[in-house]
């Protein structure tokens, strides 16, 4: 018989983590109830989450943005507009029943090269933070707690807390092809984020690599072409003809996808080709209309 047990509070939570390091934390419950229901997995015991405050917190402190494990999808649509490509990423996940249950708490864990949040939290170079009984914490940078394919640096004893990030000043988007228009898991995702005060560009991609890839040629390549040509300086200056074919290229190159049931290697490479032309010139062309 599995046991499900109910914190009222995190630190309530931290405890009984520690005291069972095999229970499984459930909030939404979108991945977890799939596997429980399909006789997939069978943990001895569920700590329910979805109640505590302090994993539905989001603030800002500093110059960084807080956003807990606990906030939902559709949370994050309506309040949390300053951030389009989170934004975006959230509305395309799964149905509007899904949204209103569904955490970015649970992407992370998880940690399937197909979760929608996770390529924005890697352009937004986040950081995961993770709490353990006696009020300890610790953070790490999204690379090093993506570990692989559905593997975390997540200890036995620890649950994740939520995401730091610097806020970035910049357009950029979200987009993901997929076999229908709804309810997708992405063949191919990509975010981009144009970073004005920094002067770079900020890409990654998701569902074509074991994990989160970031295309840092392809970065480096398309902040270097804008220095050259002005386009930092000026928003209404037009890239050379040929960079937004090329940073495509470049896009598609590092991805490392493979062949599996929802699609193959070569189409998901295609697919980032795509992804990377069309979101690097929306976020051009929002630069000019802002101008």
């Amino acid at each position: 018989m599995m046991r499900v047990l109910l914190p009222r509070t995190l630190d309530e939570a931290l405890e009984m983590k520690a005291a069972s390091p095999d229970a499984v934390p459930i909030a939404g419950g979108t991945d977890v109830m799939f596997l429980l229901n399909f006789d997939r997995f069978r943990p001895p015991a569920l700590i329910d989450v979805s109640r505590l405050p302090e994993l539905r917190a989001t603030r800002y402190e500093g110059d960084r943005f807080f956003l807990g494990a606990g906030v939902t999808y559709a949370r994050i649509v309506r309040e949390l507009t300053a951030f389009a490509p989170l934004v975006q990423a959230s509305r395309s996940v799964g149905s509007p029943q899904i949204r209103n249950r569904g955490t970015v708490g649970g992407n992370l864990g998880t940690a399937s090269p197909a979760g929608d949040a996770l390529p924005v939290l890697a352009v937004y170079d986040a950081d995961v933070v993770l709490g353990r009984a006696g009020g300890h914490t610790r953070t790490l940078p999204w690379a090093e707690f993506l570990t692989g394919p559905k593997r975390t640096a997540l200890a036995p004893d620890e649950l994740i807390l939520g995401a730091w990030w610097r806020p970035l000043r910049g357009p950029g988007s979200f987009s993901k092809i997929g076999t229908r228009n709804a309810m997708v898991i992405a063949i191919a995702s990509l975010c981009l984020v144009l970073d004005e005060e920094h002067r770079r560009a900020q890409v990654a991609l998701g569902s074509v690599g074991p994990t989160i890839i970031r295309a840092g040629e392809a970065e480096s390549f398309v902040a270097a072409a804008m220095t050259s040509a002005g386009a930092w300086d000026d928003r209404r200056v037009s890239l050379p003809p040929g960079v937004v074919a090329e940073f495509a290229e470049r896009v598609a190159a590092a991805a490392r996808p493979i062949d599996d049931v929802r699609g193959t290697a070569v189409y998901r490479r295609h697919g980032c080709r795509i992804l990377a032309r069309r979101s690097l010139s929306w976020a051009l062309e929002d630069r000019r209309l802002a101008a």
